[in-house]
């Protein structure tokens, strides 16, 4: 088993503070003693009985759960430790403190220490084997809610993927009967558009730059239908190429935009997607924009028809799935017309991509 040293630190440090404050007790009962000497058997004779119970068990095979010893050698070590502890540690006290506590410390005072000894060791072993499977058991519920986010964003993502092929295809019925030859360019794009979204590996989370070109890839499809109605710019810089994100988390937006945005107007109008970074209260935080200069967002808004909203409450709950309320959509109107739809959520806390 690989020794986390870091761990060991913490642990051997929790240690000497119950050593000092099991010597301030003793103290306490005597006070007509000094405080260094029960405070420097106490150091020595806790720290050795830390240290042969914390790195002996690594030499015994040990639980997941717990990590520590199975079996029989579970009791025998802690009992084997306490005893080699004390004697070992109260001739270090000795050595220490400069003299024998063996011919000074009488009988009642042996009882005492050897008391003290095991209680406060059995205390300790145990208040580590808690802790350690308290640490495992929280693993494993953060595996599990782990496993439940990446399941819930395949159900979204497998929602969201019929619903945009719908409305792709509803486009294209429109076009057959208006311009059967643009209409055979789009049908041609979309198979190439389905084909590379189809083949690709199926993750949780892909880089943002695989989600830009998806983009990219689908605003050259519906460009086919739209003609110079339709113009967009993608800005992505490089250092946030990387960053990982939930597949089609953008594409809604778009699609929201040239549908409410861009088509209401003859003149169709322009798209632009951008990322980038700005301080938040926990870290920075991943800003994605996408704004068109169309139609803009009504005074009063609508109920919305079976499946207008469906692409941004999708988009919501993704967001909300991965980050909580650390992440954000957010609709707003242009000063000069059109709209802007904002999502943000912490880059600290952007999870890796993962393959079911």
């Amino acid at each position: 088993m690989k020794i986390d040293w870091i761990e060991k630190l913490q642990h051997l440090l929790q240690v000497l503070a119950f050593c000092l404050a099991i010597a301030a007790l003793q103290y306490a009962f005597q006070p007509d003693k000094p405080y260094d000497i029960p405070a420097r058997y106490s150091l020595a004779i806790g720290s050795l009985t830390w240290a042969l119970i914390d790195f002996g068990r690594h030499l015994f095979p040990s639980s997941k759960e717990t990590g520590w010893p199975t079996g029989l050698s579970g009791f025998l070590l802690p009992f084997a430790s306490i005893v080699l502890g004390y004697l070992g540690g109260t001739l270090l006290g000795d050595w220490w403190c400069g003299y024998s506590s063996w011919d000074q410390g009488g009988r009642a005072q042996l009882r005492i220490s050897i008391g003290i000894t095991v209680v406060a060791g059995f205390l300790g072993t145990y208040y580590f084997y808690t802790k350690s499977k308290s640490a495992w058991l929280l693993a494993k519920v953060n595996e599990v809610r782990s496993q439940a986010s990446e399941a819930q964003l395949k159900l979204l993502e497998t929602q969201l993927e019929p619903h945009m092929l719908f409305n792709t295809l509803a486009n294209l019925r429109m076009l057959i009967g208006t311009d059967p030859a643009r209409a055979q360019e789009m049908l041609d794009r979309m198979i190439g558009y389905l084909r590379a979204t189809l083949s690709a590996s199926r993750s949780t989370q892909h880089p943002l730059e695989n989600e830009f070109e998806r983009l990219r890839d689908y605003l050259e499809l519906m460009a086919v239908r739209m003609g110079p109605r339709l113009a967009y710019t993608l800005e992505l810089p490089e250092a946030l190429r990387d960053v990982p994100v939930p597949p089609l988390l953008l594409q809604p937006l778009v699609e929201n935009a040239i549908r409410h945005g861009l088509e209401p107007q003859v003149e169709g109008g322009h798209i632009t997607v951008r990322a980038s970074t700005r301080p938040g209260d926990g870290g920075p935080q991943l800003v994605l924009d996408v704004i068109d200069t169309g139609a803009g967002l009504p005074d009063t808004l609508p109920t919305p028809g079976p499946g207008q909203s469906f692409g941004l409450a999708q988009a919501r709950e993704r967001l909300a799935t991965l980050h909580g309320t650390a992440g954000t959509l957010k609709l707003i109107a242009g000063s000069a017309g059109g709209t802007s739809a904002t999502v943000t959520f912490p880059l600290k806390s952007s999870p890796s991509s993962t393959t079911p």
